[in-house]
């Protein structure tokens, strides 16, 4: 079957990009990338610690290039950090340079995926809840935006979200 070239996860931190795109590339004989991960082998930094020392906007800058870079890639699945969306040159890229799939789980099941990482540092402050449903009110209509599917992910098995991809993707 002639799947899309490239896939690019999106969604939420705690939807499920990470996990499902490493089972959704094997299945689909495409290599994974991660953007967050690229992005610490890259610096040899952690996230939180590119956070700490440059805030937002210095960690969504590397994002950005590092983004740039991973769409050139070819036969991808690439899972995305939760907040790439926000920039529009991120946007553009996403949608110009491969399939788009939203990954949207409830927020009460975000809390829980989300709870007890430490390597998350938009959730640090003191109510962390609060801080997924901003987020996700925020960033919702920009996931939507770029989506050429959106998938749920919710509590099903693994097995069967990928199922559901592999049966949204065009062929």
């Amino acid at each position: 079957m002639g799947y899309p070239e490239n896939i690019y996860l999106v969604g939420p931190m705690g939807a499920g990009k990470t996990t499902i795109g490493r089972q959704l590339a094997r299945q689909l004989r495409k290599e994974f990338l991660d953007c967050d991960l690229e992005l610490e082998k890259k610096t040899g930094a952690d996230i939180p610690l590119i956070f700490e020392l440059e805030g937002e906007e210095g960690f969504r800058k590397r994002e950005r290039d590092m983004l740039e870079g991973l769409v050139r890639r070819r036969d991808v699945v690439l899972a995305t950090g939760g907040g790439v969306i926000k920039l529009p040159e991120n946007r553009s890229r996403l949608v110009t340079h491969g399939y788009v799939i939203y990954l949207c789980a409830p927020l009460e099941l975000l809390y829980e995926r989300t709870a007890r990482d430490r390597n998350r540092p938009m959730l640090d402050g003191d109510d962390p809840k609060a801080r997924i449903r901003e987020l996700y009110e925020e960033r919702d209509p920009l996931y939507r935006q770029v989506a050429d599917a959106v998938v749920e992910t919710g509590r099903r098995s693994l097995r069967y979200v990928v199922r559901d991809i592999v049966s949204e993707l065009p062929s």
